[in-house]
C-alpha cells in the first residue's frame, strides 16, 4: 500500500465518522504521515504491519519529535493522534481497535499558575475533539474562548441570553453582587459564538440561557468542568488547568503585555483593587522560577 492509501481512510475517517475540525484532521493526518515516513525503511507498509506496532515503537516515535523540539503539550497531542490512529490501523486490519497502551508526558508540578497561551489552545481543540457532536464542540469552544478571550467566569458565560445577539465589539456583563462590566469581544470570541448559534439544534428565545446542553436545558458548568478534566489529563496537565485557570490566564497575560491594574480590575469584575493585586504576585512568581531555570548564578 502506498502513503497515500492509507493517509485516505485515516483523513476520511477523521472529517467524516469522527467528524472531527480541519483542524485536528490536518493535526492527524500530518502526525501520521510522519510515522509512516519514519517507517518506511522497515519495507512495504499496510493496515496489519501498523497494527503490529508497540509501545516501543510509540516511544521511538514520539521520542524523534521530542527532539525536534515540541514540548510537553505538543508531545501529549502527538502521543494522542499516534494512538487514535494505531486503533483505526487496527479496525482496518479487522482486530479489535485498541492501541499499544502508553502514558503521555506530565508537565512538571510546581507552583499554581495560570496556563500558557499554547497550553489554552490545546486544551479548548482537545475539549471540542471529545465533544460528541459537531454542535457540541461548537457550544464547548465558545464557552472557552469566553473564559480565556472575555475573562468570564464560567458562571457568567452560562448565564448569557440569545438577547447578547448579534454580537458587536463589545457586551454588558453582570457579574457578581449585580455589578455590571463592559467587556470588549475578540473577533475569534465573536465568530465562535456565532459559529455555535448556527450549530445548536435548539431554538434560542431572547429570555432563555445561550448555551444549551445535549437536551437543550440550560448547560450545566460541572460538563465544561468535566470536559477541561478529561482534557488536561490527555495532554497531562496539572489540577490547576480547570475553566477558572482559563479566566487567570486572561488576566497574568494581559497585565504580562501591560496592563494596568484599574483596567484589569474593570475587565475582571472585582470589587476591590485588592482582588485584583493578586496576579501581580502570581506575575512575579511565574518569573522569579524562569529567572531561577535560567540564570547561570541562580
Amino acid at each position: 500500500m502506498t502513503h497515500a492509501d492509507i493517509l485516505g481512510p485515516w483523513h476520511d475517517h477523521l472529517a467524516h465518522a469522527r467528524r472531527r475540525s480541519p483542524h485536528t484532521v490536518r493535526a492527524y493526518v500530518a502526525t501520521a504521515r510522519r510515522l509512516l515516513t519514519a517507517l518506511g525503511d522497515q519495507g512495504p507498509l499496510d493496515w496489519t504491519s501498523l497494527s503490529t506496532l508497540d509501545v516501543i515503537g510509540l516511544r521511538d516515535q514520539l521520542a524523534a519529535r521530542r527532539a525536534a523540539g515540541i514540548g510537553q503539550v505538543s508531545a501529549a497531542r502527538e502521543l494522542s493522534a499516534l494512538k487514535a490512529f494505531l486503533a483505526f490501523a487496527r479496525s482496518q486490519a479487522g482486530l479489535p481497535a485498541a492501541a499499544p497502551k502508553l502514558r503521555g508526558p506530565r508537565v512538571k508540578k510546581g507552583l499554581p499558575r495560570p496556563v500558557t497561551p499554547d497550553e489554552a489552545q490545546h486544551l479548548t481543540q482537545t475539549v471540542a475533539d471529545n465533544a460528541a457532536e459537531p454542535w457540541i464542540a461548537a457550544r464547548d469552544t465558545a464557552v472557552l474562548l469566553l473564559l480565556y478571550g472575555a475573562g468570564l467566569r464560567i458562571g457568567e458565560a452560562l448565564a448569557l441570553t440569545p438577547a447578547i445577539l448579534p454580537l458587536g465589539e463589545a457586551m454588558v456583563i453582570t457579574g457578581k453582587g449585580g455589578r455590571q462590566r463592559l467587556i470588549p469581544i475578540l473577533p475569534v470570541v465573536r465568530d465562535a459564538i456565532t459559529h455555535y448559534t448556527t450549530q445548536v439544534p435548539w431554538p434560542l428565545p431572547r429570555d432563555q440561557p445561550l448555551f444549551r446542553g445535549a437536551k437543550g436545558g440550560p448547560l450545566s458548568p460541572a460538563l465544561i468542568r468535566r470536559a477541561m478534566a478529561r482534557a488536561r489529563i490527555a495532554l497531562g496537565l496539572p489540577p490547576t488547568a480547570t475553566p477558572h485557570a482559563l479566566r487567570h490566564s486572561f488576566a497574568t497575560h494581559l497585565l504580562g503585555a501591560g496592563a494596568d491594574l484599574r483596567s484589569l480590575q474593570e475587565l475582571l469584575g472585582h470589587a476591590s483593587l485588592s482582588s485584583t493585586q493578586i496576579y501581580t504576585r502570581v506575575d512575579a512568581a511565574r518569573l522569579l522560577e524562569v529567572y531561577r531555570g535560567a540564570h547561570p548564578r541562580a
